[in-house]
């Protein structure tokens, strides 16, 4: 009975812990916001794309993408200004640990392939004429922004 009852825990420990493909969405809801010179910029036209594919979007607004292992590169576009460019670094989410750890690593095989053990920063700070790479492992953006004139020159 001991035997029994400890298998059905770890089975329910491991099961729990569960793969981000059950547990989480393939998609993220971004939020992208636009600056030129520390003013907003409204009406300013962007690109999203990663190897899951590309989506429009209005800055300042908001749009859900498809969660890659892949980095998401965002142009926007607004005349008169220059092409504001950003990266957002794509993480492993937690549930991809917990795969590893207690999976075997199936469930992280199958999340990295779908992208649900994936995640993006959730505000996308564009700045117009300039690269800006953002990175949801630094709780401040303007931290984790290096920004150089989109020209690639220092600003």
């Amino acid at each position: 009975m001991k035997t029994v009852l400890s298998a059905v825990l770890i089975t329910s420990v491991v099961l729990s812990t569960g793969c981000s493909t059950i547990t989480q969405s393939e998609n993220q809801r971004l939020s992208v916001t636009a600056t030129y010179e520390g003013s907003p910029v409204k009406d300013v036209d962007c690109s999203l794309t990663n190897d899951k594919g590309t989506w429009l979007a209005k800055a300042p607004g908001q749009v859900d993408v498809r969660k890659s292992g892949e980095n998401l590169n965002v142009v926007c576009k607004k005349e008169g200004l220059v092409d504001g460019l950003l990266t957002a670094i794509s993480r492993a989410a937690g549930s991809m640990f917990g795969n590893i750890i207690f999976g075997g690593g199936i469930g992280a095989l199958i999340d990295h392939s779908k992208g649900t053990g994936y995640d993006y920063p959730n505000t996308l700070p564009v700045e117009m004429g300039k690269s800006v790479t953002v990175d949801k492992k630094q709780e401040n953006p303007q931290t984790a922004s290096t920004s150089q004139c989109a020209s690639g020159q220092p600003c």
